[in-house]
């Protein structure tokens, strides 16, 4: 067990060159689809919507955040800060993600590439390239990685396993050192270089709590012999991996049970969660040999019986005793066994993890032992044969894998497979949903929310969904219906909240609208559109310097946010500042150039700062937008009134007085351009319904006397 390094010239550098690149080639041509995979469910609130992201300084607010404890980022620094260098890099484009993803998994290949190598050359076998090779050829390329890999917020499985695997290949090289007579700063590098990614890796992901106990086992299985001979060689190195455990513990406190998800709840109890747990890591081990089914949701469903999984739990009792046994008497298979078990024990043992019962990302790690036992024991059976079929495997995990990324290409594809694989899953449904609705398939996308709700009526979200739907026909009693049916499921709802006070709003309750935005920001106070609506409601409501705060903390919220900007002047031009309220309007335009409001309401600004001219060109603009706008015909014809553009004056203003014949000022100016340009017959009948409106300017009936001795 204690046989020194094989010296460096046993396997040529160009040999192993070769195979990582090898390795690497294969990856990009299993992945070379998936760079362009959008961003789909939790990468939402833990990416597009995490506003800790939009600025990598000061480092503080990235690795420690003020976040909600149940985002796949809360209690992660590493991944937090990972995911602020992509926003960094490309905002919300999709590709810088993919590519930090792919090149973190392509790192643990290699990493692995480099363990199993240097794990079999202590031992002497001289096929340790071929099998390690083999074993990280078929783990990295295997199709089970896809979810850790394509599904870009579960970069927190495969960080936290490139910090185990680098942790593992640190101390082997730190122990070859020493056997191969390394100077004694050479070999604390490594160490140090353990413990630093055993920190990362803590940083990253809770499954990493193993990592100090797999070293610990790794040593004793194929460096020391033994427990105690390892901990006398190592005592100050072990204690140093132990350390880290100090910061897992910090950051899993931070999270308060990961927001409540995690952790023992009344919502599913340990008995549910471990019977669950054995019908899933059976599932799992099926996946690792015949990847057929993968299921992006499994939903949070849970087995109540033990007689439903009877033969999964007797499996598995046997594995589990049958590794205890081998760590004994076969410590290399005992260590694998191990390896699998300790890997997946903290998500798929007995502390429930409510939102997800079973995940598929949850095999990263764990699956390197199932594909080393697989390899080495084909290996010795046929030490020539197997090679081929190996090789063959990993071409056949190739296409697998890039066949699986078609189905991320979008949401609605995504989801469509998922119902299809796990019909009774009323998350996949109500989700599949919200693809449909966005794209615009409606009738398809409510027939989705009703069977989410015929498969758990206590659902909260199909219930909003259904509300968004209603409210964006016109059904804005049914969507307050069905956004308070969702409030009493889930109080804690601040998406139902803030479009409960839309609807509110829509019948010009602002008083009551109000209640449920601030209900809103209180549950999330990082709630940019919330935030805008308090903003827009005040303004309303005629408190416009109470709006400025929350339109300005909007737009600071989403940049890019056009409305906010549009409200924010708005407020301005309440207040009196049109200079402010001009500059709003333009940043809302240069955001969204079709923004038919605010090229009426620049018109208005330009209009009261004396530039007839130029509001005039916006109000004409507004019309090619809509040609049916009447507030933009009614405002072009007074400016080209003002501007002595009588003909010019005149189409827009009658357009105006016929899309609303209550038009005061339209009415007063068709008859004022009327009678500039001779035609007094015409003006008088505008003139007379104007002062109907308006009985008592003295101006427009002296106008209009003019006009009737002209007639005459």
């Amino acid at each position: 067990m204690n046989a020194p390094a094989p010296h460096a010239g046993s396997v040529s550098s160009r040999a192993l060159w070769a195979a990582g690149a090898g390795l690497v080639l294969a990856l990009l041509a299993a992945y070379h689809n998936a760079f362009t995979t959008p961003f789909v469910f939790d990468d939402v609130p833990s990416i597009v919507e995490n506003t800790t992201l939009r600025r990598l300084w000061p480092l503080t607010d990235v690795v420690w955040p003020q976040q909600p404890g149940g985002l796949t980022t809360s209690g992660r620094p590493l991944v937090n800060l990972s995911f602020a260098v992509n926003h960094a890099i490309s905002g919300n484009e999709v590709w810088s993600y993919h590519l930090a993803n792919f090149l973190i998994h392509a790192g643990a290949t290699l990493a692995l590439f480099g363990l199993v190598r240097r794990t079999l050359a202590r031992r002497g076998d001289p096929a340790a390239l071929t099998v390690s090779f083999l074993v990280a050829g078929l783990w990295g390329l295997h199709p089970l990685q896809t979810e850790s890999v394509t599904y870009i917020v579960q970069r927190a499985e495969a960080l936290a396993g490139l910090g185990v695997l680098l942790t593992l290949y640190c101390f082997v090289r730190a122990v070859d050192g020493a056997a191969a007579g390394g100077s004694p700063a050479w070999r604390r590098g490594w160490a140090v270089g353990a413990v630093i990614a055993c920190a990362g890796a803590m940083a990253s992901k809770e499954v990493a709590v193993a990592t100090p106990l797999l070293v610990l086992l790794y040593d004793r299985t194929f460096v020391a012999g033994s427990f105690g001979a390892a901990w006398r060689a190592r005592r100050g190195f072990y204690l140093g991996l132990a350390a880290t455990w100090v910061l897992l513990a910090v950051l899993v406190a931070g999270t308060s049970g990961r927001g409540g998800t995690a952790g023992f709840t009344a919502l599913v109890t340990p008995w549910a969660y471990a019977l669950t747990q054995c019908e899933a890591i059976v599932r799992y081990l099926w996946l690792a040999v015949w990847p057929q089914g993968l299921t992006f949701d499994y939903g949070t469903g849970t087995v109540q019986s033990l007689g439903a999984v009877l033969p999964q739990t007797l499996f598995l009792v046997l594995v589990i005793a049958a590794t205890v046994v081998a760590l004994k008497r076969a410590p290399v298979l005992g260590f694998l066994g191990a390896w699998f078990f300790a890997l997946l024990a903290p998500s798929s043992s007995f502390v429930p993890v409510v939102t997800q019962t079973a995940a598929e990302h949850r095999m990263y790690l764990p699956l390197a032992a199932v594909v080393a036992l697989v390899v080495i024991a084909a290996l010795r059976r046929w030490p020539r044969a197997a090679r081929w079929p190996l090789a063959a495997l990993m071409l056949a995990a190739v296409a697998a894998t890039a066949a699986r990324n078609q189905d991320y290409t979008s949401e609605a594809s995504l989801w469509a497979d998922t119902v299809a694989k796990r019909p009774g899953n009323p998350r996949a449904h109500n989700n599949l949903g919200q693809a449909r609705y966005r794209e615009g398939r409606r009738a398809e996308a409510e027939a989705c929310y009703r069977r989410a709700l015929a498969l758990k009526p206590d659902y909260p979200e199909p219930h909003y969904n259904l509300g968004v739907a209603f409210a964006d026909r016109g059904a804005v009693d049914e969507a307050i219906q069905a956004y308070e049916t969702a409030l009493r499921l889930l109080p804690a709802y601040p998406e139902a909240e803030n479009n409960l006070g839309n609807a509110l709003a829509k019948r010009s309750d602002l008083t009551g609208a109000l209640k449920h935005y601030e209900a809103a920001l209180r549950l999330k106070p990082d709630f940019a559109e919330a935030q805008n609506n308090v903003g827009n409601a005040l303004l309303g409501l005629g408190r416009p310097a109470d709006a400025l705060p929350y339109l300005q903390r909007a737009r600071e919220l989403r940049p890019g946010y056009a409305e906010a900007s549009y409200n924010l002047g708005n407020a301005c031009a309440a207040l009196g500042d049109m200079p402010g309220a001009l500059a709003q309007y333009r940043e809302a335009l240069a955001l969204n150039p079709k923004y038919l409001d605010a090229h009426v309401n620049a018109g208005n600004a330009l209009l009261s700062l004396g530039q007839p001219a130029n509001a005039a060109r916006e109000y004409e603009t507004a019309l090619t937008i809509d040609p049916a706008r009447w507030e933009a015909r009614q405002n072009l014809g007074l400016v080209l009134v003002e501007l002595g553009r009588f003909d010019d004056a005149v189409p827009p203003l009658e357009a105006a007085v016929r899309a609303t014949p209550t038009a005061a000022d339209a009415r007063r100016a068709l008859g004022f351009s009327l009678l500039r340009l001779g035609r007094a017959a015409e003006a008088i009948p505008h003139y007379e319904a104007y002062l109907r409106l308006v009985p008592g300017d003295a101006e427009a009936q002296a106008e209009l006397a003019q006009a009737r001795a002209l007639r005459r």
